[in-house]
């Protein structure tokens, strides 16, 4: 599992331009599920073009910005949740790199989606939440929509393919289902090849067993979570997209640190930010067993 020592706060980022109050919300509530203090962070990006005249005004108006921003956070946290301990940071940064910086000592780093093109994603320096899900050291959660209210079986899906990251998900997931009292399913999608020259009833019988395996015992933590899990052909993006509609949350593992502009995210995980019908959890793969 991974190594939680020290990490003791949830940390949201705040972006002055597009307050995101489900990402507010969500991690509001994680907050007090966790019994953690609930960080707030507004980054103050660099201007761009390098140094102007104006620079420094602009700079100010900035800051006041996202003074103004992190305030109406503040508010909003309160009145949703008036006991989690609150605190609040202006920092000078590019958003990401911030954000990236903070989730060394955090539990979780929670941001919305602005639902940028993929351009955008690369090249803007407002692009968050492909980069920190490809680059914290902690998990990451991306919420574009509030989680489904008044569900009578509330439950979570958590994408497995054998892989050690997706071991360090599935333990995430059984906690947070924990956290959530809800049900777990885990899914494999078996993308199946163009040419096959195997046995593909066997090589689906594999992955059941693999699967199976993967996931005995994992609540032995947590025996009131009730875990369910399946194979199924496709594409995984399409089918973890799919498996979403109702859900809490999605959970996936991401294979060590990508790059700045998060194109070593991972295309299921890159995808499943655009088309997941509910927040993203994306757990970076255990550094210390």
């Amino acid at each position: 599992m991974q190594n939680t020592a020290g990490r003791d706060e949830v940390i949201v980022g705040i972006d002055p331009r597009e307050q995101s109050v489900p990402a507010l919300a969500w991690a509001a509530d994680e907050a007090v599920r966790r019994r953690l203090p609930l960080r707030l962070v507004v980054a103050v990006p660099p201007p761009p073009g390098g140094q102007h005249v104006d620079a420094p005004w602009n700079r100010t108006v900035l800051q006041v910005q996202g003074e103004s921003a992190l305030t109406e956070a503040a508010a909003t946290v309160r009145a949703l949740y008036a006991e989690v301990p609150l605190a609040t940071e202006l920092l000078d940064g590019t958003p990401s790199v911030v954000l990236c910086r903070k989730a060394a000592q955090a539990r979780m780093v929670v941001v919305g989606s602005r639902r940028l093109s993929r351009p955008e994603e690369l090249f803007s320096t407002g692009s968050v939440a492909v980069p920190v899900s490809a680059q914290a050291d902690c998990p990451v959660v991306v919420v574009r929509e509030p989680e489904p209210a008044g569900q009578r079986h509330p439950h979570l899906v958590v994408g497995v393919d054998g892989s050690e990251s997706s071991r360090t998900a599935l333990e995430f997931a059984v906690e947070e289902a924990a956290l959530h009292s809800a049900a777990l399913h885990a899914v494999w999608v078996w993308r199946r090849p163009v040419v096959s020259f195997g046995d593909e009833a066997a090589e689906l019988d594999e992955r059941r067993r693999i699967l199976s395996e993967t996931v005995a015992g994992r609540g032995g933590r947590y025996p009131d979570v009730k875990i369910t899990h399946e194979v199924l052909r496709g594409h995984p993006v399409e089918e973890l997209a799919l498996a979403s509609i109702g859900a809490l949350v999605v959970v996936v593992g991401r294979h060590g640190r990508g790059g700045y502009s998060g194109m070593r995210l991972g295309s299921v995980v890159h995808g499943l930010l655009h088309r997941a019908e509910c927040p993203v959890i994306t757990v970076p793969e255990s550094q210390h067993g």
